[in-house]
């Protein structure tokens, strides 16, 4: 069982690009839910869904590709905030990520949102993840 939640997720969508799988298991959580919510809001993912079996809960996770040679929509996953080291930003230091292309991953006081939603909210919290 891994603790940290957060790189248990991009580690898992890591590895599901590179392997090109189409699909992906993730464990439920609420923070593994937002932070599909948001991807699928970006349209880093296709689709996901939420399934209950053996008593078990996870996430089926879509991965998107684009063209015939199924080149992955997510070219790189960051971890920012680690365990050892938590990064918190306020609403002005929100940073941008490969000028606009990219995205920051969020943990605000109102729950999981882009640096740019939270910026336009002038909220801060603690940042995740860089996807892009």
């Amino acid at each position: 069982m891994t603790t940290d939640t957060v790189s248990n997720v991009l580690t898992k969508l890591r590895n599901a690009n590179l392997a090109r799988h189409q699909v992906v298991q993730i464990p439920l959580t609420n923070v593994t839910l937002n932070m599909c919510r948001v991807l699928k809001e970006e349209g880093f993912i296709g689709n996901f869904e939420e399934i209950l079996e053996n008593g078990f809960k996870y996430i089926l996770v879509s991965l998107r590709y684009k063209g015939t040679s199924r080149v992955p929509i997510i070219s790189t996953l960051k971890r920012i905030s680690k365990p050892g080291l938590r990064v918190y930003v306020n609403s002005r230091e929100i940073p941008s990520v490969l000028g606009g292309l990219g995205i920051a991953i969020l943990s605000t006081s109102k729950g999981f949102m882009t640096g740019e939603q939270a910026s336009r909210v002038g909220l801060g919290g603690e940042v995740l993840c860089y996807i892009w």
